[in-house]
């Protein structure tokens, strides 16, 4: 078992990118391509925090409405089987690219993932099938109520298929069965949380004495987290992950996928941190999971499984609040600090709900102002 630790420096900085070379690009899109196409234009479009960038390919000629356009994802180095951008726990030596990996066990159960149209490897680029500009935190916030518990829904109907079909282990070669959520990653990231969204925001650091009983907390909750089943487990599976296209909302971000608990990319999900969903909503959106479970013959009792869903949102919010001020400080990056009371609102109210976490409440909250 491995974990790669130092809470510091999941995935260094890189820099900056030189554009794709538009003479090659445009050469594969005559000729690699599976269909007749031409090159027009090539856009960059907006980055998030990895070492990726994307471009929009826009085709000359008269393609087909699904083939009007294509997505380049430029890699940060040609081949780069990486260091997974997230910290990671497991023995995989990886032989290919995670990303076209894991793409091709989640296509392989009609999966809505884009489809790989070229990957032109000493380049490190990647042609991938265009799922649009829209994506689900975007949709909702110019839907209704309806239209949004029915996305959310068909988020929630493709997440049962990953965790019912997409996690037998049918193809051995995938690395996310390599790779898992266990009590040292889960700690890991609580660690991560503690030097930059507690540490990194201070003048001075947590007390030592507060520091040891907030850590014993995070492990009781970490242990409760790695004893759930594991599932397949996208690890990002949230409002800016999901790309509504049309009719269907497409899975991206996913490449680093691995073995984790059950309810971990449901708390990522409903507990997001770019989008707060009505408690109303929550509440029916997890009875809709909990029954598409039990269609498949997996059933879980209501009130153990939220208590589960809870300290599993705490795990996952103080890791995206502490992994938002990381990206500020290491990346220079700061657009994600506004997400941090959203964030930090979710694990103030988790922890005002069970009297079993007063404790960490206590010794954490006056080092935190959102969660006092």
């Amino acid at each position: 078992m491995r974990v790669r630790m130092g809470t510091t420096n999941p995935a260094a900085p890189a820099a900056p990118l030189a554009p794709p070379d538009h003479q090659r690009v445009a050469d594969t899109v005559r000729t690699k391509l599976p269909f007749h196409a031409r090159f027009g234009t090539l856009t960059p479009l907006a980055g998030d925090a990895s070492n990726r960038r994307y471009f929009r390919i826009h085709l000359a000629g008269e393609p087909n409405d699904r083939t009007a356009s294509v997505i380049l994802m430029q890699l940060a180095e040609p081949e780069a089987f990486k260091a997974s951008e997230e910290a990671v726990s497991g023995t995989v030596q990886i032989a290919e690219l995670p990303f076209t990996n894991i793409l091709a066990h989640l296509s392989a159960f009609r999966l809505p993932v884009p489809t790989l149209h070229y990957y032109d490897r000493e380049a490190g680029l990647l042609y991938l099938e265009d799922f649009g500009d829209l994506t689900l935190l975007e949709a909702c916030a110019k839907a209704d109520a309806s239209r949004i518990a029915s996305l959310y829904k068909q988020a929630i109907d493709s997440l049962v298929v990953i965790q019912v079909k997409a996690t037998a282990p049918t193809n051995p070669a995938c690395v996310a069965f390599h790779r898992k959520f266990d009590v040292p990653l889960l700690m890991w990231e609580f660690d991560h949380f503690l030097e930059y969204g507690v540490n990194a925001r201070r003048p001075a650091p947590m007390k030592a004495e507060d520091a040891v009983l907030v850590q014993n907390e995070f492990r009781k909750i970490a242990e409760l987290m790695a004893a759930q089943p594991h599932v397949l487990v996208h690890r990002d599976y949230h409002s800016r992950n999901l790309m509504v296209d049309g009719n269907r909302i497409g899975i991206i971000d996913f490449q680093d996928a691995l073995m984790g608990p059950a309810a971990y990319d449901l708390a990522s999900l409903l507990r997001d941190a770019y989008l707060a969903l009505d408690e109303s909503l929550v509440d029916e959106l997890i009875a809709y999971y909990l029954d598409g479970l039990a269609r498949h013959g997996l059933r879980m009792e209501p009130t153990a499984y939220r208590r589960v869903f809870d300290l599993t949102s705490i795990q996952r919010n103080l890791k995206a609040a502490g992994r938002f001020v990381y990206i500020d400080r290491m990346k220079h990056n700061p657009k994600f600090l506004a997400d941090i009371p959203r964030v930090l609102g979710y694990v103030r109210r988790n922890l005002e709900k069970y009297p079993e976490l007063a404790a960490l409440r206590q010794h954490l909250a006056p080092y935190v102002p959102e969660l006092q």
